[in-house]
């Protein structure tokens, strides 16, 4: 690894580190476990009662040194190669809880919206109403809470790695009185309001698009760090390869510095012309940039698509690329340098 490279990675874990020593939350533990509902319903079911939530710190800490304990155990052995894999089930673990939770709170929400619309001004319905609020915004702070933790488990899984934690598929994407109708609605209003920010970030997108091997990320990174400097509300639209030029791409965009939404568009449905559909589908985006690095026929023709529309692409060749030295050994120093550190890019499936 490079002398840049290191640097890179200090610089990723100096924050961390300060936090850490101080036993100071990040503000995203603070805003998901510091101050939690009066009353809180756990269970479907159950009654309203007054639940603590965990200590911020606490849960950020025990969070990420679960990730980190895995790959301190199996660095320098014959399991090495399995960390990554192992650590990824952890940050998945929470990820299929939050989904759990999410339909959960979906299901919840649909069942307020028809009681909304057919109020009734007796007790018994106002009371169902305010406990399916409680119990929706109860569902609410719990996946918040674990959508907090599995974002903090895939930084410290995307520190060790050097690429950021994605799903397997899907999205990933890192709040009571009623005795009226009005009230009932604005809950769905601002409920609305929050998921759209979250599934449909806002800003000038710029397209990237290159081949499943590809070894130069700093010529890469340098690039996106210009067009950034340029576009600072930019959205990063990738072809959603999960390596490669792709995902060094995705990397760049999960940096601490850079927290750029990432929207990847892979390949859906049947044919053998989705791929060239996909690319229609770029152009139609109307990105104000585009990167482009040789690979196949599609890349080719992501590249004539993009150009008969007007955009500015950046584009890269294979050779452009430094000489490739990925079999140097290095995972004894990157692990010298992460032993002891315990602790949304957001990446979105199109």
């Amino acid at each position: 690894m490079t002398t840049n490279a290191f640097r890179q990675r200090i610089d990723s874990l100096a924050d961390l580190s300060v936090l850490i020593a101080e036993q100071i939350a990040t503000p995203e533990f603070e805003a998901s476990f510091g101050d939690p509902l009066p009353l809180s319903i756990v269970e479907p079911g159950d009654g309203p009662s007054e639940y603590e939530m965990p200590e911020p710190f606490a849960a950020q800490a025990e969070c990420g040194g679960v990730i980190a304990a895995i790959f301190d155990l199996m660095s320098d052995t014959r399991l090495e190669a399995l960390a990554a894999d192992i650590a990824w089930g952890f940050v998945n673990s929470f990820h299929f809880v939050a989904g759990k939770l999410s339909r959960r709170e979906e299901a919840l929400a649909d069942e307020i919206r028809d009681m909304a619309r057919n109020m009734d001004v007796g007790e018994v319905f106002t009371s169902r109403l305010e406990e399916k609020q409680l119990l929706c915004q109860s569902t609410f702070e719990q996946r918040e809470a674990v959508e907090c933790m599995r974002d903090y488990a895939a930084e410290m899984y995307r520190a060790e790695c050097g690429r950021p934690w994605s799903p397997a598929r899907g999205s990933r994407a890192s709040a009571a009185s009623s005795a009226s109708q009005i009230a009932a609605q604005d809950f769905l209003r601002e409920r609305a309001l929050a998921a759209r920010e979250r599934y449909l970030p806002q800003g000038p997108v710029v397209v990237f698009s290159g081949p499943a091997q590809w070894h130069d990320w700093e010529m890469l990174w340098r690039r996106l760090d210009e067009i950034h400097s340029r576009v600072p509300n930019m959205m990063l639209v990738t072809t959603g390869q999960r390596k490669g030029a792709d995902a060094i791409a995705a990397a760049w965009a999960a940096r601490a510095q850079t927290r750029v939404p990432v929207v990847a568009f892979g390949l859906y449905g049947t044919g053998r012309g989705k791929a060239f559909d996909r690319n229609r589908k770029l152009a139609e985006l109307r990105p104000v940039e585009a990167v482009v690095c040789e690979g196949s026929g599609l890349q080719a023709n992501l590249y004539q698509t993009l150009r008969k529309g007007g955009i500015p692409i950046h584009a890269f060749r294979k050779a452009d690329q430094a000489p490739d030295i990925r079999n140097d050994r290095r995972s004894a120093s990157i692990h010298s340098i992460m032993k002891g550190a315990r602790g949304d890019a957001m990446y979105i499936a199109a």
